[in-house]
């Protein structure tokens, strides 16, 4: 499994990256400990959760994950060096009235309690990799392609909350930091302030990026090369769409969207159908896995810090995984570049 560097940081994080959502609604603790054991064996190093999941997200099942972690670090004595961990800290939002009385902010105050809990629930005394799970001013983010400005609504100046961070970096909980569903202008903002004020810099951005999904290559993903910054690319299948699963309207017992208790999804868009089922037979006529074609372009990209896998079953795990030995041919990708010129981010 290649190693990659986070940022300008020492740390070496895994190209493929665990990530850990369903653990806790979708899959039991058994499950969890199964796929970090194996992931492990993989070589793979680098885990990634949050203080909001499970997902689809709600109050009963708020923490769990990071608990899963916790069990499974004080379980397999000695593992925690050897696992680059990240976890972030949730933003507003009108549906999370359940975290700290739904005054959820990026100031000190929040900080200190969102990681006091994350660290209490992981059972570790420190994260490697502390992310701002969406930024508090508004963004073109989560279905968005066009910015709407919206004048004093920016929250906490991002100032305020980078000294925050400074706080816990000091105090030994916290070896980096990054941001997760941002853009360029938070991104180099974030940097220009770390360098003016001698202040911690963001050392990677978790973004969504996928074949349905390639809003990024637009502006962010110059940023994560000339910045050093590079992209941890989360949902790389769509939240499971690009396996072809939920095409002609099917939807799978115990899948994503079967449990998905919000009514919005962008990967269920039509364009988004006409699309999955283009990339679908172009993987069938080379003879490759569907799920992997659309991973090994995602791993391929010279941006990209590390892809961010999740599976509900060992086997999606398994060929998740496997996707880093698999190499496109020219041909694949020119043919999936006319697809997505044809039919362009239909799920930004």
């Amino acid at each position: 499994m290649e190693q990659r560097n986070l940022g300008t940081s020492d740390i070496k994080v895994s190209a493929i990256c665990l990530g850990t959502m369903t653990w806790g609604r979708q899959n039991t603790l058994h499950d969890a400990f199964e796929q970090m054991d194996y992931a492990v064996s993989e070589g793979i190093n680098f885990f990634d959760t949050a203080e909001m999941y499970a997902v689809p997200p709600n109050e009963s099942t708020y923490g769990k994950t990071e608990e899963m972690i916790g069990q499974w670090f004080a379980a397999r004595k000695g593992i925690r060096k050897d696992i680059v961990l990240a976890s972030k800290i949730a933003g507003p939002s009108d549906f999370f009235t359940y975290i700290r009385g739904g005054k959820t902010r990026y100031n000190r105050a929040n900080i200190k309690a969102a990681l006091d809990d994350s660290l209490r629930r992981l059972q570790t005394d420190y994260i490697d990799l502390y992310q701002l799970h969406w930024p508090e001013r508004s963004v073109n983010s989560f279905g968005k392609l066009d910015y709407e400005h919206q004048q004093g609504l920016d929250g906490t100046p991002l100032l305020e909350t980078l000294e925050a961070l400074q706080d816990e970096v000091k105090a030994g909980r916290i070896r980096e930091i990054g941001v997760s569903n941002d853009t360029p202008w938070g991104v180099m903002e974030f940097l220009r302030l770390a360098e003016k004020h001698n202040l911690p810099r963001i050392q990677s951005v978790q973004n969504p990026y996928n074949l349905l999904n390639r809003k990024d290559e637009v502006g962010m993903t110059e940023v994560y090369i000339r910045a050093n910054c590079g992209l941890l690319a989360y949902s790389p299948l769509g939240g499971g769409t690009l396996s072809g699963k939920y095409l002609d309207g099917k939807i799978p017992p115990g899948s994503r969207r079967a449990v998905e208790s919000r009514p919005w999804n962008r990967y269920a868009e039509p364009r988004c159908e006409i699309a999955t089922r283009a990339y679908f037979h172009l993987a069938h006529e080379h003879g490759l896995d569907p799920c992997q074609m659309a991973l090994a372009f995602v791993n391929a990209q010279p941006f990209l810090t590390s892809n961010i896998i999740g599976a509900t079953t060992m086997d999606q795990l398994r060929t998740d995984i496997e996707s880093v030995n698999v190499k496109l041919s020219d041909d694949v990708v020119a043919a999936i570049n006319r697809i997505h010129h044809d039919n362009p981010n239909p799920a930004p």
